[in-house]
């Protein structure tokens, strides 16, 4: 079945309300959306909200490169083929991981819905249904405790606490959640680069008794082999989230005595889900556990993680709530929430569909 049209439009969105990490404030995201028609009217939906900061690519560089000569003489491949036509993609722009991701999902959706197959489905489930975590971001301990309240009310029992400006001020926020919830909830951290070892140390003694899951990227890029001055099992607990774009840093990471014990996969890092299934074919014999993340994102690109978090087996941990803060959204369908689990829905491809 021949692809006959490929389209590309960036939309500015608004967020529910701003939130801030250790190294910036949100309020709103650029999302690029890709369409790939069929000869048969099947319409293949992809998406792209790539963090400049962490990736070097922007959404208006991601909409420049859909709509370059190069995308244009894809239209005429044949959608059985779309394994090969996105090795092409990575191929002709690489590093730029938000073009690749919105052209990987878009033919993986084309071909599912052709195929009359969940992409899910199409890998082999091996996991799920889990629970996501929702993200709190830095705030003031009241602030932090209202924002619990409300996503506990709603069903949600996994928070993800962003840290990373004020250690201390980051372990009395843990201790009071903690001392509130105890074991009705889980807690995560992630400290966006925040702190150094000496300050990694001291959060993670002060809180070790509220048994956090993990802690995410706590030291900046480049500083990797400074984990490896703390214990084994302290380390088993770190997620590498901004030290981890690709199949090569996974490889580098996956050492015998690794820092990370955890990877953060964001679809948005690494280039869509071929990518996403590279760095996981690493992480398995290395026995590192994979930790499904995001940006503020569409539902389009949030259903692509989960569709391939559900086929590797050793996914443990999901973090895809970065549509649940988009103030509207431009698909519906995708995946079902009941108390914080996320269910794919089977349909052909994503299951999602234009509003």
């Amino acid at each position: 079945m021949k692809i006959v049209a490929i389209r590309s439009f960036i939309k500015h969105m608004a967020l529910k309300k701003p939130y801030t990490i250790a190294y910036n404030t949100y309020s709103d995201v650029s999302i690029v959306f890709t369409e790939i028609q069929l000869a048969n009217g099947v319409i293949g939906i992809g998406s792209a909200s790539p963090a400049e900061d962490v990736v070097g690519e922007s959404p208006i560089q991601t909409l420049a490169n859909l709509e370059s000569d190069f995308v244009q003489q894809l239209v005429g491949r044949d959608i059985r083929c779309f394994q090969k036509i996105i090795a092409e993609v990575q191929k002709h722009f690489h590093h730029l991981p938000g073009t690749q991701a919105s052209l990987d999902i878009a033919l993986h959706d084309a071909f599912g819905k052709w195929a009359d197959i969940s992409i899910a489905e199409f890998y082999g489930i091996q996991s799920g249904p889990l629970k996501t975590s929702v993200t709190i971001g830095i705030k003031n301990r009241a602030e932090t405790m209202a924002e619990a309240a409300e996503y506990f009310s709603q069903g949600f029992s996994i928070f993800k606490i962003k840290t990373g400006l004020d250690v201390e001020e980051d372990i009395e926020r843990i201790l009071l959640l903690n001392e509130k919830y105890g074991k009705q909830i889980s807690i995560r951290v992630d400290a966006n680069q925040g702190y150094t070892l000496s300050k990694l140390t001291r959060f993670i003694n002060a809180t070790e008794h509220t048994g956090l899951e993990l802690i995410e990227q706590p030291l900046t890029v480049g500083k990797e082999t400074d984990l490896l001055l703390l214990d084994q099992s302290k380390r088993k607990k770190l997620a590498a989230d901004e030290s981890l774009h690709h199949a090569k840093a996974a490889l580098d990471l996956a050492t015998v005595n690794h820092p990370f014990g955890i990877y953060n996969i964001k679809l948005m890092k690494c280039g869509g889900i071929l990518g996403a299934r590279e760095i996981a074919g690493i992480a398995k014999p290395a026995g590192i556990q994979l930790f499904w993340g995001c940006n503020d994102e569409s539902i389009i690109s949030i259903t692509a993680a989960l569709h391939v978090a559900y086929s590797c087996p050793h996914t443990k941990y999901l973090d895809l709530d970065g549509s649940f803060d988009l103030a509207e959204d431009l698909v519906k369908g995708g995946f079902e929430i009941k108390n914080g689990l996320m269910m794919i829905n089977q349909q052909p491809g994503f299951g999602y569909e234009w509003i």
